[in-house]
């Protein structure tokens, strides 16, 4: 179980006026994210740093908006704010630990006497840090840097080797009720929405335990250096295409046989695969079904060019068989 809340209040603060920012902070900013009790430090829109925080209880809660950081101070003094005559100055015993930094109003991120609270809605509203965090988190931001306290559950991360994992954190303030559509919407940002099943999504709303489900890898997909409205996906070491979006942009006729799972073009058949209704072909055959090759570039865009002259040109052409399979979709 959590430990008991503790109230904080800051003295005033030693530092208010703001300064002008070295050029190594701009683009600086502070996330934080009540529902999975994460804390983020941006720099230039990347993620930077990330830290395990506490937060307000339910009744308590830390105030989702937009701020700045406002003041900042190095062994702040606790205030009882029962009785202001209380005062706990800089040390073991107090509870805003050694570092503060106030963004709005008595709602500050700070250190902390009791490490095991970190991570739970204990608060009465601000932010407790690790010492150790808050302390390495202190020099790198200034008055003025922005501060977003949000409360999202769904959390996508997408790794620098574009790996997408999602997570569902349980709905501690009771706000954010979810559906499977709401984490579809929330994938499709990222391209993948495709590759996870509504059994799955169910089943990991129903668990909402904050634990990370790989998906895919998501590449921008480019066919004779035009971009397509969705990508190629690699998951289990084989890299999918969606099969109408490439043959749109080609201009070919293709047709689906559900009952024997097969894509066939002008050029020849492949086995396709259905994802939520989309069918996807498996790379290795691009060039038996479009004469297209690919090659993932550096900067990870998946690029395929035609490598014969193309079939004559006609209205793309969809058809399907029997007529219970899915409605291939070209977006």
């Amino acid at each position: 179980m959590p430990p008991d809340v503790t109230v904080e209040i800051k003295k005033a603060p030693a530092e208010t006026t703001p300064k002008p920012r070295k050029q190594t902070e701009q683009g600086r900013k502070i996330g934080i994210n009540a529902a999975s009790r994460m804390l983020i430090l941006y720099e230039n829109g990347k993620k930077v740093r990330m830290y395990h925080v506490g937060v307000g209880t339910p009744s308590t809660p830390t105030p989702p908006g937009f701020y700045s950081v406002q003041t900042k101070e190095v062994d702040p003094t606790w205030i009882d704010p029962s009785d202001t005559t209380v005062q706990i100055p800089a040390g073991p015993e107090n509870p805003l630990g050694y570092r503060w930094i106030g963004f709005h109003g008595t709602y500050g991120i700070h250190g902390t006497n009791n490490p095991s609270s970190v991570g739970y809605y204990v608060s009465n509203g601000c932010v407790r840090m690790h010492e150790k965090d808050v302390e390495e988190l202190y020099p790198l931001v200034s008055i003025g840097t922005p501060v977003m306290v949000y409360y999202d559950r769904i959390v996508i991360d997408s790794a620098a080797d574009h790996t997408v994992s999602y997570y569902i954190y349980p709905d501690g303030y009771g706000w954010q009720p979810l559906t499977v559509q709401d984490v579809r919407r929330a994938l499709a940002g990222y391209g993948v929405e495709n590759f996870v099943t509504a059994e799955s999504i169910a089943a990991k709303i129903a668990a909402s335990d904050g634990q990370p489900t790989y998906i895919a890898k998501a590449y921008d997909l480019y066919v004779n250096r035009k971009k397509l409205p969705l990508r190629a996906l690699k998951a289990h070491g084989i890299t999918y295409l969606p099969a109408v979006a490439v043959a749109t942009v080609l201009r070919l006729d293709l047709h689906w046989d559900n009952s024997r799972r097969l894509l066939t073009s002008p050029y020849g058949s492949a086995p396709g695969v259905v994802r939520n209704n989309v069918v996807y072909v498996n790379a290795a055959f691009a060039d038996r079904l479009f004469h297209l090759s690919g090659t993932l570039t550096g900067d990870l865009i998946y690029n395929m060019q035609s490598q014969a002259p193309p079939a004559p040109k006609a209205a793309v052409s969809v058809t399907i068989s029997p007529t219970d399979g899915p409605s291939l979709k070209t977006t």
